[in-house]
């Protein structure tokens, strides 16, 4: 299991938690029951609703004959159809598997034109994955990818179209008109929240990830914290934590890392929480830090810079790799880490990173056994109704995004939509 951790947190602040939360735990048990409100939006809220054993195993039949027929699979979506499925594969596609390639989440000519390029010569599959099919970054997308399909294979090029869309949307019409396979995006869960479904579990089956192990890592974490009392909830705690330093006047939070692994799962987790709170003026800004990278670019403005920030560490526990540095006859003055295992210098740089920037502002750990398919499968789960309850402390609605239309209107009208 993931277990959070605070580090340092002061006398006044721990005071402050700990009247949030008492004051809070209605928040809480509305979250654990799912509100009538959000009926339309809570479909994540149960695993079993949208990852049961029979949807599973269509799944990995579909995935099967992609994985068996085809060097390319092309993940047409963008933010939610996209990011779940993306963390994971790129953190643990297997060497076998199909290579995953990913469009619908740009309008560059450029970026366009490269995607096509990777398909030239391989046999592929395309998922189109689109809840609401009037998205112009997916649409076009597949637009192109339906042309490169039948300049393949002519009149059967029918049979590597998959669409994972609404029932009743323009999309099924497509699919029944032209013969495509269409399965269900589930039609009571936002794009950001559809880790643990169709949407994402295919994309991730098609890259050899192990599915079940996804989602028997949400189920675990969703029967976890759906019973937790507020005490022992660590999703709860880590909500009222962030509130608490929204209200002290940190209002940027950074999650960090020192595995390169979790670089698209931060892409995931920037949507959920800038998408969830970012409304009625209020809201958190998400922001990642991939270290020991960016300990180099953007570390002197968190050590020294405006004191605004608060940060989450993902940490790993158990080490999965080993590479040691050897004596080497050149005198280049690193011989202090002769022996040292890479695995240990990481873990050194991190928590000199952590003592340091906990100096400054607060600083929360996220503690991870080790990086694979169940661990995935928690941290989604966990994250989601972490936003939920953080969602309700804060006083807005977390499965809206209003101000997303914003620039589509203008975008479509200069389009001649």
């Amino acid at each position: 299991m993931i277990r959070l951790d605070v580090t340092g947190l002061q006398e006044t602040l721990q005071s402050q938690l700990n009247q949030i939360m008492a004051e809070n735990t209605d928040v809480l048990t509305r979250a654990q029951k799912g509100e009538e409100k959000y009926a339309d939006s809570l479909g994540w809220l149960n695993t079993e609703e949208w990852a049961d054993g029979e949807k599973v195993s269509r799944i990995e039949e579909i995935a099967e004959k992609i994985r068996k027929t085809s060097d390319a699979f092309v993940l047409i979506g963008v933010g939610g159809s996209n990011n779940a499925a993306r963390s994971v594969i790129e953190a643990l596609r297997t060497p076998d598997a199909p290579e995953i390639i990913y469009a619908g989440n740009t309008l560059s000519a450029n970026a366009l034109n490269r995607m096509l390029k990777q398909l030239e010569g391989k046999d592929f599959f395309i998922d189109c994955i689109a809840k609401n099919f009037e998205t112009l970054e997916p649409g076009s997308s597949f637009r192109l990818l339906r042309k490169a399909l039948k300049e393949r294979y002519g009149k059967d090029y029918a049979s590597r179209v998959i669409c994972t869309g609404t029932r009743g949307s323009r999309l099924d019409e497509l699919c029944q008109e032209q013969g495509y396979e269409f399965i269900d995006f589930p039609l009571d869960i936002g794009g950001r929240f559809t880790a643990i479904s169709n949407v994402g579990l295919l994309p991730m089956a098609v890259a050899g990830i192990d599915i079940r192990s996804v989602v028997q890592g949400a189920a675990d974490m969703q029967k976890q914290l759906r019973s937790a009392p507020a005490e022992s909830n660590d999703a709860y705690r880590y909500a009222a934590l962030r509130n608490l330093y929204y209200r002290n006047g940190w209002k940027i939070e950074m999650l960090s890392s020192f595995e390169p692994q979790f670089r698209n799962f931060f892409y995931w987790w920037t949507q959920l929480f800038a998408e969830s709170e970012g409304k009625d003026g209020k809201g958190i800004f998400p922001v990642t830090g991939e270290f020991t990278e960016q300990l180099h670019s953007i570390g002197q403005y968190i050590q020294d810079g405006e004191n605004m920030i608060f940060e989450t560490f993902l940490n790993v526990k158990e080490q999965q790799d080993s590479l040691v540095i050897e004596a080497d006859e050149a005198d280049d003055r690193f011989d202090y880490l002769n022996g040292k295992d890479f695995f240990d210098i990481n873990k050194a740089a991190y928590e000199a990173t952590l003592a340091a920037h906990a100096q400054k502002f607060p600083c929360n750990v996220i503690q991870i056994g080790r990086i694979d398919a169940y661990h995935f499968g928690q941290l989604f789960w966990f994250f989601q109704f972490a936003c939920y309850v953080s969602c309700g402390i804060m006083g807005v609605d977390p499965f809206d995004q209003p101000g997303v239309e914003a620039y589509k209107v203008r975008m479509f009208n200069a389009l001649g939509k």
